[in-house]
């Protein structure tokens, strides 16, 4: 094999090596630019998508940061609003314990009262017998009888000189005096503790008031009047003690 047929070959091999490293390097210029661009858009759009993503978590944290940070005027202005809220609850409480309290006093002193009036309501109510009792003394004595003059007895000249000087006419009048003067003064008495009597004759008949024994058609007199009081009522202060015994006069129809 001579020398110039060697070089030819290797020319020709080499041509053809150099003829396809051109095709397949052509080839790949005209077919990964396009993946090239591709894969470039895609990495800036991720990062682009990723810078977005980083900003807006940024954003958010910074708001929600700004939320939650409390600052010194805002905690005194809580606390001051629950201040505000505690005294208005303590004050209204306070109001209505004062207002308990002032009722209980005034139900105290009115019970009080009520006590110190009423007390002897028993004690008055076992009196009155005793009143009714010199009361019916006092009218057992009739008018004519004080008002006759006194007269010695004519067997008084053998008495001594102080009894001869009074008649038994003169016993009986000091005898009525001294009954009269007892019912005066246990009446006093009576009123000083608010216990008065009331004699309900001409009145209009009360059933609270009075206590009807009996009832009779009177002419002239106007039906369901009281025709005559037979035991004197009595009231302590705004309550009946007793009431009083009264006749009615009734309707004759």
């Amino acid at each position: 094999m001579t020398a110039p047929y060697v070089r030819q070959a290797f020319r020709s091999c080499t041509a053809s090596l150099s003829s396809r490293t051109i095709a397949r390097s052509s080839r790949d210029a005209l077919v990964f630019p396009s993946r090239r661009l591709a894969l470039g858009a895609r990495q800036y759009s991720d990062d682009k998508t990723t810078e977005e993503r980083s900003q807006a978590d940024a954003e958010k944290k910074q708001s929600d940061g700004e939320k939650t940070e409390v600052t010194p005027e805002a905690e005194l202005l809580e606390k001051l609003k629950a201040k505000e809220a505690e005294s208005m609850d303590l004050k209204s409480r306070l109001q209505y314990l004062q207002a308990d309290f002032l009722n209980l006093q005034r139900n105290a002193a009115r019970e009080k009262e009520q006590q110190r009036d009423f007390a002897i309501t028993r004690f008055a109510g076992d009196l009155l017998d005793t009143v009714d009792v010199l009361a019916l003394a006092l009218k057992s004595v009739p008018e004519s009888a004080l008002a006759q003059s006194d007269s010695p007895s004519p067997d008084s000249s053998d008495l001594p000189s102080t009894s001869a000087q009074k008649s038994p006419l003169a016993y009986l009048k000091e005898l009525h005096q001294g009954v009269e003067m007892t019912h005066r003064l246990l009446l006093s008495t009576l009123f000083k503790y608010h216990v008065k009597p009331f004699d309900p004759t001409g009145d209009k008949f009360d059933p609270n008031l009075h206590e009807a024994l009996y009832q009779a058609p009177i002419p002239g007199k106007e039906p369901g009047t009281v025709l005559e009081c037979q035991k004197t009522g009595y009231m302590i202060k705004d309550r009946l003690l007793r009431a009083a015994q009264v006749g009615v006069v009734q309707d004759p129809s």
